[in-house]
């Protein structure tokens, strides 16, 4: 099929013979998209119940890390296993963890949880990404694509009412038990009509390269998160952290190299398409970061907003990408992915000076507008860059080539956060008035707000340097639909 032909969203969208497939995507998609809206609005009511302030924002890093860490392991296990177990293995941990975050007695328990959620959503992401890439060609793809936007749009209202609502009645539990349904929802859907023709063969699974790997990520992203919260930058267990982090990390490239079958393999980061994604996609989670984490205390602590209205501000950016993602499709069809991802990146930058010029003087609706054109930007970058990589490569590179640009997101989220949060404190802490004061808060935020222009010119420089190809993904690889996958509906 050529990837010029018109497509229609009759053949493509949810009545389609591999419309089932699509709406258990969306389904696993939804999972992931609410969990931090949803939760991040019950925080201050499941503090009050089971205690644990100083703990509490454990819950959000300890998800990230572990997600983090475990989405190279699984892409590789999808390219050697097959998507179809790996992604039911993935939304099932995430249930059982759902439950065992509602049922959590104290703040203790429920980081445990939370840390098997995140075990889970490692999986789901990646791998979901990876399957539309097995049954839609590059064309179809620019259509399916809206689809899977719109989970993220409806999310990103959805999520936050729902807290609000399970806050509101006291019944935070019910922000965990409401995966439940969607998780089954997803399983059934995947298992009666996802049919991989996966010929299965002996594989030696490289355990030591995954356990390096984790491990080296897990010390690394834990100085890098803890650094300046729980202890000093200098201090001996924030030094120790790094420099055992990046030991087990050097460890690890050299048992790679000797692997029969790496984990994440050397040859991913010679491929120019798939090193300039990853470095765009991290800062790409860098900036995101800076923006979800400190916009709404920005505004809440300068101008005196409700959390209401700070979290409505924010929204607007999480609302302009899914609509420029939808569209995306379009664009790089008809220019080529690097000019896509130019044009979103350019945008972004353009954006992200905009805020840093505005925070020195708080306005909430100033704010909002140019977030939601950060979002449009993040749009035509975050999906055209993705699918870029994911066309460069076959069937059997195709999830290792995947959780490779998801894994850089996540981590330039987690590095973000550290280093952008050492710049807030950084800067209170030098001052000699209050820091809660709203001119200490406009002060730090805009360092902030600086330092996130700073990423995202980063990311304007890898769109420059992006490997170019036709407008139809030509000399990038393979942009067809892989004939491996039989995703045919079953009759009955």
């Amino acid at each position: 099929m050529s990837t010029s032909a018109p497509v229609s969203r009759a053949s493509v969208g949810l009545r389609s013979e591999r419309g089932p497939i699509l709406l258990a995507l969306m389904v696993a998609t939804a999972l992931v998209a609410m969990d931090a809206t949803i939760v991040a609005t019950t925080v201050h009511t499941i503090v009050g119940e089971i205690g644990g302030r100083e703990q509490y924002p454990w819950l959000f890093s300890v998800y990230m890390l572990t997600a983090a860490v475990t989405t190279p392991v699984y892409a590789k296990l999808a390219d050697t296993l097959g998507r179809k177990p790996v992604i039911i293995f993935g939304i099932l941990l995430f249930m059982v963890a759902s439950v065992l975050c509602g049922v959590a007695w104290n703040m203790p328990a429920l980081i445990v949880g939370r840390a098997l959620q995140g075990l889970g959503g490692g999986a789901i992401m990646p791998i979901s990404i990876t399957i539309m890439g097995d049954i839609y060609s590059l064309a179809e793809r620019a259509v399916a694509q809206g689809y899977v936007a719109s989970v993220w749009a409806v999310s990103s209202v959805l999520g936050p009412t729902l807290g609000g609502l399970f806050s509101e009645f006291g019944i935070w539990r019910g922000v965990f038990f409401v995966n439940i349904p969607l998780c089954l929802m997803a399983v059934i859907f995947l298992a009666r009509n996802f049919h991989e023709n996966f010929v299965r063969t002996r594989h030696r699974i490289d355990i030591a390269g995954a356990l390096l790997l984790s491990s080296a990520l897990t010390l690394i992203l834990l100085g890098v998160l803890e650094g300046g919260v729980a202890w000093e930058w200098l201090s001996l267990p924030s030094i120790g952290s790094f420099v055992v982090g990046i030991a087990l990390l050097i460890a690890f490239v050299l048992v790679e190299r000797r692997a029969a079958e790496p984990v994440l393999p050397i040859w991913v980061f010679r491929r120019p398409i798939i090193t300039t994604g990853f470095i765009l996609n991290f800062a790409l989670g860098g900036l995101l970061i800076g923006y979800t984490a400190f916009v709404p205390s920005y505004l809440e602590g300068s101008l005196g907003v409700s959390p209401l209205i700070a979290g409505l501000a924010l929204a607007t950016l999480t609302i302009g990408w899914p609509i420029a993602s939808t569209v995306s499709g379009r664009f790089y069809l008809k220019i080529g992915f690097r000019s896509t991802i130019l044009i979103g990146s350019g945008l972004v930058f353009a954006t992200s000076l905009g805020i840093a010029a505005l925070s020195p003087t708080p306005n909430a609706w100033a704010i909002a507008a140019v977030l939601f054109c950060t979002g449009l930007g993040l749009g035509l970058t975050a999906v055209p860059s993705l699918i870029a990589v994911q066309s460069s490569v076959g069937w059997e590179e195709r999830g290792v080539a995947t959780g490779t640009v998801m894994l850089s997101r996540s981590l330039g989220q987690a590095v973000g956060a550290g280093v952008l949060g050492a710049v807030a404190t950084l800067v209170l802490t030098s001052l000699a008035d209050d820091p809660t004061s709203p001119a200490a808060v406009t002060l730090s935020s805009s360092a902030v707000f600086v330092g996130s222009a700073v990423i995202a010119l980063v990311m304007l420089i890898a769109a420059v340097v992006f490997p170019r190809g036709d407008a139809t993904g030509s000399g990038l690889g393979d942009t067809r639909a892989t004939p491996v996958v039989d995703a045919i509906v079953d009759a009955d």
